[in-house]
């Protein structure tokens, strides 16, 4: 008789929102960027700018986290046979949702993890962001509902299901290979930011052990913001979305407790307070991850138990944040990149396209 997985009850999912919504803060107090205990996009392009794809000095670092969420994902379902190396499902279209999905995330500055926790550190901005990532969900499900499918993964090779996780790996020995030198913006092939939110972080083992952590627990969880939101959409469950508030309320109270609470709009830590883009750049890429299947977070712990579009999906995304800034896309705190607004409407533009087109006739 197989064992029931209590991870993945209501509870169990409570509980796991409630553990991130304590370390998240955690990793801040400890030397994250504020509000950005945990965001999955602004570490990918932290580790995009590391790899050199793009040169804004401010944002490159071999974010370790990142790293922990794929290989916990892998060591939670070797451990409880749930590794099932998949793909085929539309990858290249998977791909481009990454890009779009990132470049949204880089216009508003976060990730749902940042702005659940943007909100929980006080940032009235996150409000925008939100809603913002409510509605492009919303627009999703109405593709889900008119068919929208991006076809069947199918069974592979186990070593296609480990490319992710070794590629991890692999960015882990870079920085162990070379380590990061203060005062140096680069240490052999990597580029480390010296100043900036690529600057701030916590020390790379606790890093690395809590990511580890998060993403044992998620990949049992099935823990997943967007997936929150979608399900209360579309099916009216709320099965996730207790994960989703016990973030925000645990966050909150640590932020409390830790003297990380500032609750406003202006000077909030790397944020701007354009209310429209705010709003729009969620939009875009809560749109992107319904279409795609989950938010960056969920995207790499399926990577890590072996979907190997979920992989595709992450390379997006770390692709999408070297546009985004070798293009002048992402914002700042001091507002929208110069072409920020241009890069949202042909995000729209494309993700309404796969949604429109890849549906279903149903008889």
């Amino acid at each position: 008789m197989q064992q029931k997985n209590w991870l993945a009850t209501r509870w169990g999912v409570i509980g796991v929102g409630a553990v991130i919504g304590v370390l998240a803060p955690l990793l801040q107090k400890l030397g994250n960027p504020g509000n950005m205990g945990i965001c999955v996009a602004c570490f990918e392009r932290d580790i995009s700018g590391s790899l050199g794809l793009h040169r804004a000095a401010v944002v490159q670092y071999m974010r370790p986290e990142i790293i922990g969420f794929v290989l916990g994902s892998l060591v939670a379902a070797y451990l409880f046979k749930e590794f099932r190396p998949r793909s085929g499902s539309a990858p290249f279209v998977r791909f481009v949702l990454g890009v779009f999905a990132m470049i949204g995330a880089l216009v508003f500055l976060g990730c749902p993890w940042r702005a659940v926790l943007r909100l929980a550190g006080g940032d009235g901005n996150a409000i925008l962001g939100l809603l913002g990532l409510t509605f492009g969900i919303w627009i999703g499900t109405r593709f889900l509902k008119g068919g929208y499918n991006l076809g069947r993964s199918y069974k592979t090779h186990s070593s296609a299901g480990w490319m992710l996780p070794l590629v991890m790996l692999g960015f882990f020995a870079l920085m162990l290979i070379f380590p990061q030198v203060s005062g140096q913006a680069q240490s052999g092939v990597l580029f480390y930011s010296v100043k900036g939110p690529g600057a701030a972080h916590a020390p790379l083992v606790i890093s690395l052990v809590i990511g580890l952590g998060v993403g044992f627990l998620a990949q049992r969880s099935r823990f997943c913001t967007m997936g929150a939101i979608r399900d209360t959409v579309l099916f009216g469950q709320t099965h996730l979305l207790g994960g989703f508030i016990a973030l925000l309320v645990v966050a909150f109270g640590v932020n409390l407790v830790l003297g990380q609470f500032k609750m406003g709009f202006a000077g909030q830590p790397v944020a701007h307070t354009l209310h429209v883009w705010n709003f729009l750049g969620m939009a875009l890429a809560g749109l992107a991850f319904a279409l795609a299947g989950g938010c960056p977070g969920r995207q790499l712990f399926l990577a890590g138990e072996g979907d190997g579009d979920a992989a595709v999906f992450v390379m997006g995304m770390i692709v999408g944040a070297a546009f985004a800034h070798n293009f002048g896309l992402a914002s700042s705190p001091a507002g929208l990149g110069p072409h920020g607004v241009a890069a949202v409407v042909v995000g729209f533009f494309v993700c309404l396209f796969i949604g429109f087109t890849m549906r279903k006739r149903i008889a």
